[in-house]
C-alpha cells in the first residue's frame, strides 16, 4: 500500500489490488505463483506473480526469458541465493551514526552504509520490520524507501551487452500484468 500511494495510484486502485490479491473479487480464484531462471550473465532471478490463469502466466514468463536468451529453471534453483528481509533504505548525506544507533536500539540485523554515496541501508528480519520501521519513524529517521524484499547474498556485475539484454529482460517481466514482484542478483552497470 505504501508503494501504491508513494507511486500516486488512485484509492479505488489500491482497494481493487487488494480485493484481487485477497480473493475476495466474486468468481475470480487467484493464485500466488513464482518462477525462478538465470538471465543472460548467469543472472538469478525470481518473479513473483499473482494470477487467475496460470497457463497464460507461466508462458508469459517464459516468453520473457526466452527472448533475451534467459532459462526459466526449476522450484529452488536460484531460490537458495537470495533471502527474505526487511530493508529501510536511508538517502545519501544521512548521518550514519544516529541511523546506526537507532537501528541497533531497535532491533535491526545489520546497517549497510555504501561508500559510493554515503547511502544507507537498515536490514531486519522480516518478523521485526514493523517493530524497526516504527521505531526509526518515532526517532524522527523517515526512510527513503522500506520494504520486504528478496536479497541476493551475492551480486554477479554484468556490463556492456549483456546488460542492456538483462535490463530489458526485467523491464519486459516487470511490464507483465500478472507480476507482482522481480528479485535478481545482477549488479547492473548502466
Amino acid at each position: 500500500v505504501d508503494k501504491a500511494l508513494a507511486a500516486n495510484m488512485a484509492k479505488d486502485a489500491i482497494e481493487r489490488a487488494i480485493k484481487k490479491s485477497t480473493g475476495e473479487l466474486e468468481g475470480v480464484n487467484y493464485e500466488e505463483l513464482r518462477y525462478e531462471g538465470y538471465a543472460p550473465g548467469g543472472v538469478a532471478v525470481i518473479v513473483d506473480c499473482l494470477t487467475e490463469n496460470k497457463v497464460r502466466t507461466v508462458s508469459d514468463v517464459r516468453h520473457a526469458f526466452a527472448k533475451f536468451g534467459g532459462n526459466l529453471g526449476t522450484d529452488g534453483s536460484v531460490a537458495f541465493m537470495f533471502r527474505k528481509c526487511g530493508v529501510l533504505s536511508f538517502p545519501a548525506g544521512s548521518n550514519e551514526e544516529t541511523i546506526t544507533d537507532a537501528a541497533i536500539e531497535a532491533g535491526a540485523d545489520d546497517v549497510q552504509v555504501y561508500p559510493e554515496d554515503g547511502a544507507i541501508d537498515v536490514i531486519t528480519s522480516p518478523e521485526q520490520f514493523e517493530d524497526v520501521k516504527n521505531a526509526m519513524l518515532k526517532a524522527g529517521l523517515t526512510p527513503e524507501d522500506a520494504e520486504v524484499t528478496m536479497r541476493a547474498d551475492n551480486d554477479i556485475k554484468i556490463s556492456g551487452e549483456t546488460a542492456e539484454m538483462v535490463i530489458k529482460m526485467l523491464d519486459m517481466l516487470e511490464d507483465l500484468d500478472d507480476v507482482q514482484n522481480v528479485y535478481y542478483n545482477a549488479e547492473l552497470d548502466q
